[in-house]
């Protein structure tokens, strides 16, 4: 059975994420488990995640889920706006509540590029660098 939507196309959040996230070299977009996923060959960030038991909760609704360096991801947890999500959190994944004050979206570009770079093919990370156009 497919998962309902968990998220609404005229959210402004959603669009500035798609914005910066489809920018990249290669990235898509696909809807998993009711939410928008970015991926080249493997995910890169999500748009919105759950609390481990409550998918009901709207907590972490408006968030960006990232795969952060591990030598930054503690750095990272002892911001108040970090939190570490359901289910993909157990595998260094951390989600940025957006609706935590207002959003920096320089912050937001540099957290999806870094998980960009952790999960795109190499040659697709090495033109981000080499300066070739964008997909």
């Amino acid at each position: 059975m497919p998962h309902p939507p968990r998220y609404s196309d005229d959210d402004p959040y959603l669009h500035r994420v798609r914005e910066i996230a489809l920018a990249l070299p290669g990235a898509r977009e696909k809807i998993s488990h009711g939410r928008p996923n970015f991926f080249t060959v493997k995910v890169f960030a999500m748009y919105g995640a759950v609390i481990k038991g409550d998918h009901a909760s709207q907590a972490l609704a408006r968030s960006v889920v990232i795969l952060p360096d591990a030598a930054e991801r503690e750095a990272l947890l002892a911001d108040p706006r970090f939190v570490v999500p359901g289910y993909v959190g157990a595998y260094g994944w951390l989600a940025l509540d957006l609706t935590h004050g207002i959003p920096d979206w320089s912050e937001v570009a540099e957290l999806v590029d870094a998980s960009y770079r952790h999960t795109a093919p190499a040659a697709l990370a090495r033109s981000l660098d080499e300066g070739a156009p964008h997909d």
